[in-house]
This record gives C-alpha cells, sequence and structure tokens, in this order.
C-alpha cells in the first residue's frame, strides 16, 4: 500500500486508460513504416474493444485466452499475430511501471491457430496456366496488374519487393533477378527499404517470365521502377485487389479463394515440386531457415498427377514383369 500511494499511475488504472496514458511507448523498436501501423490497428480494433474496460490487475492468462480464441474465429493469422503482439507490448510496458508482476500474455496457451478447414480449402495453389489465365484478366483492366501477378508468381516474391524492382535488377548475361529492396506506401509516403533481414537475394528468371521482363526493360535506364501502375504509383496488393476485383476475378476463373500472396507461395510450390533442393527454395524466397519455407510449400494437382503417373507407371512394369 505504502509503494503503491507513492506511483503517479492509478494501480487500478483500466487497459484502456492505460494505453492512452502511454501512447505510442509500446512501439519502440518497431518499424514505424510498415509494423507499427498493423499494432496500432490490433489495438485499437480488437484489444481494447475486448480487454480495455478491464483493470491491469485483473487481466489474467485465462482472460487473455479467451479472447484470443474469440479474434482467431474471425481474423485471418497475420492480423491475429499483430493484435497479440500489441497487447504483450502494452502488457510489457504495465510490467516495467510495476503495475503488475508478469505479463499474462507471455504464459498464455501453446495451442494457438485452431485450423479451420473450410477456409484451407478455400486457398488453391494455382498451376502455371492458371497464373497466366489470372494474368491476362487483370492485364484487360491494365497491363501493369498483369505484370504484377506474373512477377509475383515466377519470381516468388512479397508485393512490396515487386514494387522495389529497378531495371538494373534484371541480369540478362546470367538470367537472374535480384531482389534487393521493397518499396511501399506507408506513413509519411513512400518507404524503401531493404527486404526482410536485410539480406538481396537472387531469383532465376522462368521461361513464362521472361518476354514480360524483356517488354520492362527494353531500352529503359537501368535506375528505373521496373513496375509503376495505371498512375505511376507502387501496385500494393490492396490496390491490385480494388482495381481488378479480385475476389470476384479469381472465383470466375475457378480459383475462388486465392489471395494475392498466395502467388508466392504458388511460386515456392512450383520450384520444390521439379526437385529443387529446399534449401536452395529457402534462399530464392529469402527465408531465414527451411522451416519456414516449409510452410510456404504445398501439394497442388500437378503433383498429385504426377505422383499418380509414376504409380501407375511402375504397376504396369511390375505387371509385366510378373
Amino acid at each position: 500500500m505504502r509503494t503503491s500511494s507513492n506511483r503517479d499511475i492509478d494501480p487500478f488504472i483500466t487497459l484502456s486508460d492505460y494505453a492512452c496514458s502511454i501512447g505510442d511507448r509500446f512501439l519502440r523498436g518497431v518499424d514505424p513504416t510498415s509494423t507499427a501501423a498493423g499494432y496500432r490497428a490490433g489495438l485499437r480494433l480488437r484489444v481494447l474493444p475486448t480487454l480495455g474496460h478491464t483493470r491491469l490487475r485483473d487481466i489474467t492468462t485465462g482472460l487473455v485466452d479467451r479472447a484470443i480464441d474469440s479474434w482467431e474465429a474471425t481474423h485471418s493469422r497475420s492480423t491475429l499475430k499483430n493484435t497479440i503482439a500489441a497487447l504483450m507490448r502494452v502488457l510489457d510496458e504495465a510490467v516495467r511501471d510495476e503495475l503488475i508482476a508478469r505479463n499474462p500474455v507471455r504464459d498464455r496457451a501453446d495451442r494457438r491457430y485452431r485450423p479451420n478447414t473450410e477456409l484451407l480449402q478455400s486457398k488453391p495453389i494455382p498451376a502455371l496456366d492458371d497464373v497466366t489465365r489470372v494474368a491476362t484478366a487483370c492485364a484487360e483492366i491494365h497491363p501493369s496488374y498483369g505484370d504484377h501477378v506474373m512477377l509475383s508468381a515466377f519470381l516468388a516474391a512479397r508485393s512490396s519487393e515487386v514494387g522495389g524492382l529497378i531495371v538494373g535488377d534484371v541480369d540478362w548475361e546470367n538470367k537472374m533477378v535480384s531482389i534487393e529492396r521493397q518499396c511501399f506506401p506507408g506513413a509519411g509516403g513512400l518507404s524503401i527499404k531493404p527486404p526482410k533481414r536485410r539480406r538481396a537475394r537472387r531469383v532465376p528468371i522462368i521461361e513464362p517470365l521472361e518476354p514480360v521482363l524483356r517488354r520492362l526493360t527494353t531500352r529503359r535506364s537501368r535506375n528505373l521502377p521496373l513496375l509503376r501502375g495505371p498512375r505511376g504509383g507502387v501496385i500494393t496488393t490492396a490496390a491490385l485487389r480494388d482495381a481488378t476485383g479480385w475476389d470476384e476475378l479469381v472465383a470466375s476463373l475457378g480459383l475462388p479463394g486465392l489471395r494475392r500472396h498466395g502467388l508466392r507461395h504458388a511460386g515456392a510450390t512450383w520450384f520444390a515440386n521439379i526437385g529443387i533442393p529446399i534449401h536452395v527454395v529457402s534462399d530464392i524466397l529469402g527465408h531465414a531457415s527451411v522451416e519456414t519455407t516449409r510452410a510456404y510449400l504445398h501439394t497442388d494437382n500437378t503433383a498429385l498427377q504426377n505422383a499418380a503417373a509414376r504409380v501407375n507407371e511402375h504397376l504396369r512394369e511390375a505387371a509385366m514383369s510378373n
């Protein structure tokens, strides 16, 4: 009681009032151009409406688990991660202010991300021909949207990395594309920074992508952006969604649930399915470990059909020998 009376902060303060009092202090060390926006949204849209009325000292691990259970029922994994991270950071500040002894988020249940089979089934991995069809449909709205689809899939690149490419990144002598930066609209304007983990990487040029790259590089200065949208801006995943009516477009092509980021997963799967070692696929994707890469790889219809063909061939050979 004597200790509490000497504090400037009410020891019975609610989470909402405490979050308001610390402002952006919980974002120290977070990238202000990208990650910070997701954390702010997670705090404002999910954490405070769910737990804001609760006193800090009354927030238990069980309460946190139940809140996360309610969020994961309706939100994507990335949204959920941002929300949990925001709550954890705010409560870390409360520990530093000695308002609580321990952060209950750090003791939450290990089980997270309840599998949603319906959601998993609605996110197919497109085949090569599927991506070409999607790119053609997007190009009818504007050629740059079709090019963006092709670059995302055949370079297995993030949307921001496609936006960061310049003409000089295309090495025709070795038939490689260097991914050295990402570019995206962020807080305060256009942000240009290195790829994740600040590690550049090279991706081989696949034949279906070559005509696109030839058109985008021929007679153009090496320092110019490789691709820009109809109005000269960076094409973000949200811009591509809104401009093309993405969800309706892919559903009409027989690919309901295909996400823009799914194009990167598709490229990774194609590389892996033709027998490229997983550590090489990991380098192409720019992952720190092959375990991360494994989460990107999916068994598509082509791989299953090839497996069936090999089994059938083996069975025929066995029958003939008998």
